[in-house]
């Protein structure tokens, strides 16, 4: 059987940051990174120098054989080779602020070990579609959102705001600060989709296709829920799911 799987395309030339010295002082100059693509054999100062930069700005490092560094057609590499973000990713805190000051009611779309950016571009057209403020990833765990994600999302993952964040399980604990409650999709709760109170303020977390939300994070969450189905099918793709789950949370803030 053929495989039909599209393949992403190959990084533009001037979207890529060079060597050592070079990712290290983008960081440093405050330029948004995407991902770091580091030679798996490699070590040194400045080694250190961009894992701790990379820690502080949250950058993902992806550990990775020579073969994919040299696939980038390009030389003096010196084992490394980053990615210029496209999305300008927003800080939580300030999306939050800002929406209660505008009297708006918070609605947030968390996305946890989704990888496939096929998926996160379909998620982004919904959510900027049904009227969510900002989606939250991980710096770790989750798909590049890079020209590839831009395209299947129709552009919306550069009108609706990103917030890229080290860690979900601090993240919901924000959340609750700010009074906004967590809801988890869950295809085996009790609780149907339509039963929650999705007008209030509110964070919804989607999982990935394979291991759904992790269970450390599941647990904190203040509920869970399913989305009904007649079929007998053990699930929805994860992009049509959170469409469903965002249909319903616009319908019930419009009525």
């Amino acid at each position: 059987m053929k495989n039909f799987r599209q393949q992403q395309q190959r990084p533009k030339k001037n979207t890529l940051v060079i060597g050592r010295k070079a990712i290290i002082e983008a960081m440093q100059t405050g330029k948004q990174l995407e991902r770091i693509y580091m030679q798996s054999t490699i070590h040194g100062e400045t080694i250190d120098e961009i894992r701790k930069l990379a820690d502080q700005h949250l950058v993902p490092i992806n550990k990775v054989p020579v073969e994919k560094l040299n696939g980038f057609n390009i030389s003096n590499h010196e084992g490394c080779v980053a990615i210029i973000s496209k999305i300008q990713y927003q800080d939580l805190q300030n999306i939050i602020s800002f929406i209660v000051d505008n009297g708006e009611v918070p609605l947030f779309l968390i996305l946890d070990g989704i990888t496939d950016i096929r998926n996160i571009g379909a998620i982004a057209r919904s959510a900027f579609c049904f009227g969510v403020n900002a989606i939250v990833i991980p710096d770790k765990g989750v798909g590049a959102l890079n020209e590839d994600a831009i395209l299947t999302s129709a552009g919306a993952l550069e009108k609706i705001p990103v917030c890229r964040v080290n860690s979900l399980m601090k993240t919901v604990d924000e959340l609750h600060l700010n009074g906004i409650k967590v809801f988890a999709s869950e295809m085996t709760a009790k609780k149907k989709l339509f039963e929650l109170n999705l007008s209030e303020p509110c964070a919804l977390v989607m999982g990935g296709e394979e291991h759904g939300v992790y269970p450390a994070l599941m647990k904190i969450c203040d509920e869970q829920f399913q989305i009904p189905m007649t079929g007998d099918f053990e699930s929805l793709n994860v992009s049509v799911a959170t469409g469903v789950i965002l249909y319903e949370a616009m319908k019930q803030r419009l009525s």
